[in-house]
């Protein structure tokens, strides 16, 4: 054997232990068999995780937030007809149904050929590629980015930016962000901040750089969606909905008031999602 086929020999041998070591390739994902996905990287690379089992809420099972659902669902309609319609910026308590609005807003839609693609903050570096593998399908997607915030310097900001709009790259027609957050314009307000501003000799207030900045990213946006927290009836009445879900009686429901209460006064919150926690925990110890 010459010494070039002894060389070309080790060379397969030292390939085959390395592909031991490689992870295996990422397959396609199988279009028909979800509605709903997630982006994850194995080994680096980024694929799409279905998801095989989806929460089955419903626009019903929201109570107290009607004006916010007929916007959420007028721009989907929308978006799934082919019609122009706007990326979303859902702001506001905690609790109050921001994202169940989005994950309710899948099912009413999934037959009209809607899906649901949910991705985590630290991966927003990724939505150029994410855009790039959905871009000639025939199905509308949300990229759904829940309980979004950024600190200064963290590269998802630049990325959903450009995203947003800023890529020289027209955005295409069957995707929209739907992203959820606690803060209105995404990142830490400052008291710092205050310094920047400036005004001119007629008393007009001008934002400074720092200012700019922060409030681009949710410019960018064209649909602002704002939730508030809940009087004490409103979320009485949800604890009593999620309470009959779980089929207790009008009886049982009435005499659940007053636990229900001292449950949001332990939490500081009367938030849909602490009634849905409140109504789980009472039906459970007492069906």
């Amino acid at each position: 054997m010459s010494q070039l086929d002894q060389f070309l020999s080790r060379a397969e041998q030292l390939l085959n232990r390395l592909e031991a070591y490689l992870p295996p390739p990422v397959p396609a994902p199988d279009w028909r068999l979800a509605k709903a996905f997630r982006w994850r990287k194995q080994g680096g690379q980024g694929f799409l995780q279905i998801v095989k089992h989806t929460t089955k809420l419903q626009f019903e099972d929201l109570h107290h937030i009607g004006m916010q659902k007929t916007l959420i669902s007028q721009n989907t309609q929308q978006f799934v007809q082919g019609k122009p319609a706007n990326n979303v910026l859902l702001t506001g308590a905690r609790g109050t149904g921001k994202s169940s609005l989005i994950k309710a807003c899948l099912n009413q839609f999934v037959d009209q050929g809607l899906r649901l693609i949910e991705v985590d903050k630290a991966d927003m570096t990724d939505l150029p590629d994410i855009i790039d593998l959905i871009a000639d399908r025939p199905e509308k997607f949300i990229l759904f980015c829940d309980d979004l915030s950024f600190e200064e310097g963290e590269a998802g900001y630049k990325a959903l930016k450009v995203a947003l709009d800023g890529s020289i790259a027209a955005q295409s027609d069957n995707v929209l962000i739907y992203a959820t957050s606690n803060r209105r314009h995404l990142m830490p307000e400052r008291m710092s901040d205050n310094a920047s501003y400036t005004h001119d000799e007629d008393g007009d207030l001008h934002p400074g750089e720092t200012v700019e900045e922060k409030i681009s990213l949710s410019e960018r946006f064209g649909l602002w969606v704002s939730f508030y927290p809940f009087k004490q009836d409103d979320y009485l009445d949800i604890v009593a909905h999620w309470l009959a879900t779980y089929n207790c009686s009008p009886e049982q429901i009435s005499a659940a008031r007053a636990d229900a209460l001292r449950w949001a006064l332990q939490r500081g919150s009367r938030s849909g999602r602490v009634a849905w926690q409140f109504a789980r925990d009472y039906a459970g110890r007492t069906q």
